[in-house]
């Protein structure tokens, strides 16, 4: 929360720069005309303006850090210059001087042309063409860790918050006019000092980064975060369309549904499995129950065995529970790992295979697994999202049978049996967050930096804090997961949480790879999990989620190290329990 406001107050503060003023009171001259001719097509040419030469910066930025390892270097550069335009005005001045000049020729046009729409949109062009280069200092900083770190959903919206904050000043000034210019030349000189001390900081940040003295400090001085807290602000802020569905009734008898609209098409699937292709009318007059999830998905896994147990208790009834595979990594396209992963959870309801997003954007989905529930007419009529809330579930699916005209159902209550990752998780305790190892979403990494697409000798630090991460030996780190090149290989985490599960997968023709575990090391003995043996040992022959670890007592502050005796592993992401 603390990143989007300062994000939010760099974007107003932008309104200080010297190399904005020239614009203004062409700005300010329109503050007095309609909004709808003036004001608004002047905020959307500065905006799209202003996103165009940002997403040209950050897709410039990307492609030169991944071109090579010297690319960094390169990003580092334009973070330093960035650096000193915010300690020195001549600096700012030189860097800005082609856009400020463009800027005011664009300007002078768009006053010549009265007042029509087209003058305004070229009046926000020039706007928007003046405030990129001002924006630079703070904006770059944003820009600049996306190219580095690689883009991600936090710093897509730090950006989001930082435009509109730098829109926010805009329309004050059109709404306040003179006023707001003349305030702002009277704070020209705080706005002044802010600057330069965010100018020490970035300074700063660029020699410890070139040091490599901390990967996660650019992050820190950039404001790009883009660990859990920003995650969870983001759903808070992002949540399911259309609101609660459900009252919370005193009894079973008194569940109330509300109406969310007609079933989405279940079109665009690229195979179906235990089942011919269903459509929406072959469903009517069936109570149907549509689970979005993918196999190596650990809250997936463990709200698995409610699912398979509603569909054996109430397919006799009218029950038809269609499961959607929404893959999150490339190796869960593959139809024969799905089917084999089918097979092996005892799945015997039909699932669709979406591959394509397809039936996940009719739905407008955005979780896994995500439970849809619609009646016999064909309306949805609930929605769950994640784990829990198992006994609220199967009351719904009972009252839907029950409105399509079965009264005859089964006791009610599930309490199926679930082991290894499909046990429930652990309550009360505190637990890891979920951590990715490719470098599209990599958080939390310790040991230096993350080299994409190529091999790189890493040392592990000789100490991990809570929830980091680190890389030992040869390895390679690609978009979504990293393949060591070389036995012996090691990754380190220092977690909290009863389990620990890690997504792997053999490269190549997928031939058996050893590894071996450790806590505090030691070998896990009684804290071994299901893929692991008392001595730490284990063996990789499939793409999926493997659990390594289930502490008998607790789940305190633990350091584990996972060794890979054979090279050609691929490891993809750890999930907690």
């Amino acid at each position: 929360m603390v990143f989007l406001l300062i994000a939010y107050l760099g974007g107003v503060l932008t309104i200080l720069s010297p190399c904005i003023l020239p614009v203004l009171p062409f700005v300010f001259a329109r503050a007095d005309r309609p909004f709808r001719r003036n004001g608004l097509p002047l905020l959307i040419g500065m905006g799209v303006t202003f996103a165009l030469v940002a997403s040209l910066a950050t897709v410039g930025g990307a492609w030169a850090v991944r071109a090579n390892q010297y690319g960094r270097w390169i990003a580092l550069a334009v973070l330093a210059l960035l650096g000193l335009t915010l300690l020195s005005e001549r600096v700012a001045e030189w860097v800005s001087r082609p856009f400020v000049r463009m800027g005011q020729r664009l300007s002078q046009r768009a006053d010549a042309g009265g007042d029509s729409i087209w003058a305004a949109l070229g009046l926000g062009v020039a706007t928007g063409l003046l405030w990129v280069p001002c924006a630079g200092p703070i904006l770059g900083l944003l820009l600049t860790a996306a190219a580095i770190n690689g883009a991600s959903v936090a710093t897509a919206l730090l950006l989001l918050v930082y435009a509109a904050g730098a829109a926010t000043s805009l329309a004050l000034a059109l709404l306040i006019g003179g006023r707001v210019f003349a305030a702002m030349k009277r704070t020209l000189g705080a706005g002044q000092w802010l600057r330069r001390a965010l100018g020490v900081l970035v300074l700063a940040g660029v020699a410890a980064i070139a040091l490599g003295l901390d990967t996660g400090l650019l992050t820190r001085v950039s404001l790009a975060s883009n660990g859990p807290l920003e995650q969870k602000l983001l759903d808070t802020l992002k949540p399911p369309p259309g609101g609660p569905a459900v009252a919370q009734p005193a009894s079973e008898s008194e569940v109330l549904l509300a109406d969310l609209g007609p079933m989405p098409p279940l079109a665009g699937a690229t195979l179906w499995l235990n089942s011919p292709p269903l459509d929406n009318a072959a469903l009517r007059g069936k109570v149907v129950l549509v689970d979005f999830w993918t196999y190596s998905c650990i809250n997936c896994l463990r709200a698995l065995p409610y699912v398979r147990a509603w569909s054996d208790k109430y397919a006799a009834q009218g029950l038809v529970v269609v499961g959607v595979h929404a893959p999150e990594f490339a190796f869960e396209k593959d139809p024969g790992n799905v089917r084999r992963a089918v097979r092996e959870l005892g799945i015997g309801y039909p699932v669709a295979l979406d591959n394509d997003y397809a039936i996940w954007r009719a739905f407008n989905n955005q979780y896994w697994p995500a439970h849809y529930f619609i009646d016999a007419n064909g309306r949805v009529r609930y929605r769950h999202f994640g784990e829990g809330n198992y006994a609220r579930s199967e009351a719904v699916i009972r009252q839907l049978l029950r409105e399509a005209g079965d009264a005859a159902l089964p006791a009610a209550g599930t309490a199926p049996r679930a082991a290894g990752a499909q046990a429930a998780p652990s309550t009360g305790l505190r637990q890891s967050p979920e951590t990715y190892i490719g470098y599209e979403r990599a958080a939390n990494f310790a040991g230096g930096r993350l080299v994409y697409d190529d091999g790189w000798d890493y040392r592990a630090p000789s100490q991990l804090r809570p929830d980091q991460w680190a890389l030992d030996g040869r390895w390679n780190v690609q978009r979504q997961f990293a393949r060591n090149e070389a036995a012996g290989a090691r990754v380190l985490y220092r977690f909290r949480g009863r389990d620990l599960h890690l997504v792997l997968g053999p490269a190549g023709g997928g031939k058996p790879l050893r590894f071996r575990i450790r806590l505090d090391g030691q070998a896990p003995g009684a804290d071994h999990g299901v893929d692991t043996d008392a001595d730490g040992q284990g063996v990789v022959t499939e793409h999926r989620l493997y659990q390594l670890v289930r502490q008998q007592a607790g789940g305190g502050e633990r350091l584990f190290e996972i060794e890979f005796l054979d090279p050609g592993m691929k490891v993809y992401a750890f999930t907690f329990g």
